[in-house]
């Protein structure tokens, strides 16, 4: 048996402290009933559990964890007052998956959703900082003063960021692509970074989080997750090392190229054998006491 928030919560309709909210404005029932007891203990692979009429539990709970490659001006939450598209069109609705974390309305690229709750709190806790990983586009070309802030950690006006990898990919007369790796979550925190050297960004796609990539996937479309990414993302480190080996095979056990040259013996002179032969034997009548 489990406390019935808590089952809310791995389904991820809300926070534990959202799914109080629900129970106690009379919104869950359990099997048919109206449930205001917030200590309600239930039994998932038993009872049925809806909020507001649709079912969310029925049986055993069965967790999805999709990747999806978020297009720019689609917003990254359940439902929008303004009627703006969300990524909650990309997947099917059955699936009552939520999105993790951020990924503003101008920005594209991976996003993960998961009705696993508590892999969603995990992910987002402050605590959790994850690598993220971008290709940013952006005008004119950033001088050395500009990438050293951007390495080194600057002041924003939500206080001092942690330092980055910033590298430059490429730079021509429409802009500059840059690979940017950050682990905190702040709002717009690339964008702020960037515009505070006076550049704009044209474009910024996230490519990478934590042991997740977006690889070929189209704009618009998403995946299920496997197994061994889930394991990753849930820290197991069998699964990081499997993953990371998978994607770069012999990364983790370098091995001599084809055509690489082996040393050559170095050739010896004439009669340095038998000198050698005979300083030897020298050496050990010294150590002995006698003399030839």
């Amino acid at each position: 048996m489990e406390r019935l928030n808590k089952v809310l919560a791995h389904v991820g309709v809300a926070s534990r402290r959202g799914a109080d909210a629900f129970i106690a404005a009379g919104r869950i029932t359990v099997n048919g009933e109206i449930v205001t007891d917030l200590g309600r203990q239930v039994d998932p692979a038993v009872d049925e559990i809806c909020l507001d009429g649709e079912t969310l539990v029925s049986k055993a709970i069965r967790y999805h964890y999709l990747a999806v490659n978020k297009p720019s001006e689609v917003i990254c939450t359940v439902s929008d007052p303004q009627g703006r598209p969300t990524v909650m069109g990309l997947v099917p609705p059955d699936l009552h998956v939520s999105p993790v974390g951020r990924l503003d309305g101008a920005s594209e690229g991976l996003l993960l959703m998961t009705n696993d709750g508590d892999l969603a709190h995990l992910l987002t806790h402050p605590r959790h900082m994850m690598d993220k990983e971008y290709r940013v586009k952006i005008s004119g070309t950033p001088n050395d003063t500009a990438l050293a802030a951007w390495r080194e950690g600057m002041f924003l006006e939500d206080g001092k960021t942690l330092p980055a990898e910033v590298r430059i990919e490429s730079s021509t007369g429409s802009g500059t692509w840059l690979r940017f790796i950050i682990r905190e979550g702040r709002n717009r925190q690339i964008r702020r970074m960037v515009d505070a050297f006076h550049h704009s960004v044209h474009r910024l796609i996230r490519v990478r989080l934590g042991p997740i990539t977006l690889g070929d996937l189209g704009k618009g479309e998403w995946r299920h997750l496997t197994e061994l990414e889930v394991a990753a993302l849930k820290g197991d480190e069998a699964a990081l090392t499997a993953l990371a080996e998978s994607r770069n095979p012999g990364a983790a056990k370098p091995r001599r190229r084809a055509g690489w040259a082996k040393a050559k013996p170095k050739p010896t002179r004439p009669g340095q054998g038998q000198r050698s032969k005979a300083t030897r034997a020298s050496k050990q009548r010294r150590r002995t006491g006698r003399r030839g």
